[in-house]
């Protein structure tokens, strides 16, 4: 028999099986929480070439229970807020709803990860940081934690095994709390924990050697962030800004939330357009390349799918999936890779946010959503249905 939350718990759970409470949270960041813009740079917005291509209409899918949905159905199932389909380069679908805007940043949630990934990778890429540096060479803080004593490629791979504050390990739990640490208003009557991303952090105990077991975590994307700024002397922002954002031809700042230090929320506090976003995704696709441009190097671009290190799982399972679900996909440098035969990868964050790239059907596909978590709720299954999308179009 599953037991009970405790009434104490409750309260970490509350308002994610609401849609329009979700969708409140990932279209107005700004409005609730300080924030720090991501610069677009000075240039002009690179064009996105429009192609339309009607027919995705009358394309069926399979959604929750196996039942057959058209696209509509499918999007309404899944509280899109927008999708967005590039295929060779142009742009054949856009669509939003609810009214969301186009121009309207919206929350990426743990897509962001993966975000702060290519960062990393690019500058072990570039000689800057070592992946196999223990994490205290560039945090001494951090010594005594599970992070601390952890390497860079730990981190890169969710490989740390953590309690925090002594408390039995619970992911839902921690997920609730940590969004608590950067938000006061979600914090219950009578809270004392950490006030900051650092001092949450610092709580972190190792209950098992690093690099042993995949454990989908936030603490490792911000031990990470902190590292890279002590590596750059700049902020998670600034960073984005200069080495991406600033280069791919945004239209729109993107901007970060920020703790009460000041530090970005850089698992999970990201928003931006989802045109904006498929301009990152494309320039993925190409090879790292864009205008002309070298973004990001080519061997870090081509190896997402290809370079899960030795002696990490090969397999692991979805945050979200039951815990007697199969391990089928691969997790490098904070990207998901579902492992189909075209060579996928995605960005992946809560309630449905996903940056899908699929360099084999040539396709780049945005969606963002305000979905309900809930046990009572089957996710989408979007990955199927981006598939279904992308061999039609390549077809």
């Amino acid at each position: 028999m599953t037991g009970l939350s405790s009434s104490a718990d409750l309260v970490w759970a509350r308002g994610y099986t609401d849609p329009a409470w979700a969708r409140r949270h990932t279209t107005s960041g700004r409005e609730l929480l300080p924030s720090r813009r991501v610069w677009r740079g000075a240039g002009s917005p690179s064009p996105l070439t429009a192609a339309p291509a009607g027919a995705l209409d009358d394309l069926t899918f399979t959604g929750p229970h196996g039942r057959s949905l058209t696209l509509r159905e499918l999007l309404a199932v899944a509280e899109t807020d927008a999708l967005l389909v590039m295929h060779r380069g142009a742009l054949v679908h856009e669509q939003y709803l609810h009214g969301y805007e186009p121009h309207v940043p919206h929350f990426n949630a743990s897509a962001a990860k993966s975000y702060l990934g290519l960062l990393a990778a690019t500058l072990a890429h570039d000689g800057q940081l070592a992946r196999d540096a223990r994490v205290t060479k560039y945090v001494p803080e951090l010594a005594g934690t599970a992070f601390g004593e952890a390497a860079v490629d730990d981190l890169l791979h969710m490989g740390t095994r953590m309690s925090y504050a002594g408390r039995p390990y619970d992911k839902a739990l921690e997920a609730q709390r940590y969004f608590a640490v950067l938000a006061p208003q979600l914090r219950p009557y009578g809270y004392t924990g950490p006030a900051t991303i650092r001092e949450h952090l610092a709580t972190a105990r190792a209950t098992g050697e690093p690099g042993t077991e995949f454990r989908y975590e936030n603490g490792n994307v911000e031990a990470l962030a902190e590292v890279l700024r002590r590596v750059t002397g700049t902020t998670t922002s600034a960073l984005l800004s200069e080495m991406i954002w600033s280069r791919i031809g945004a239209e729109e700042d993107a901007y970060y939330l920020l703790d009460a230090d000041g530090s970005e929320a850089a698992a999970g506090g990201f928003s931006a357009t989802a045109r904006d976003l498929a301009r990152l995704g494309e320039m993925i696709r190409c090879d790292g390349a864009t205008g002309g441009r070298q973004i990001v190097p080519e061997a870090v671009a081509g190896t997402i799918v290809s370079g899960v290190p030795d002696g990490y799982p090969r397999r692991v399972r979805f945050p979200a999936a039951p815990p007697d679900a199969p391990a089928t996909l691969s997790y490098h440098d904070l990207w998901w890779i579902p492992n189909d035969p075209y060579g996928s990868f995605m960005a992946s964050g809560i309630h449905g946010q996903r940056l899908f790239v699929c360099p084999a059907l040539d396709l780049v596909i945005v969606h963002y959503a305000s979905q309900i978590v809930s046990p009572a709720v089957p996710p989408t299954p979007l990955v199927q249905a981006f598939l279904t999308i992308g061999t039609h179009l390549h077809g």
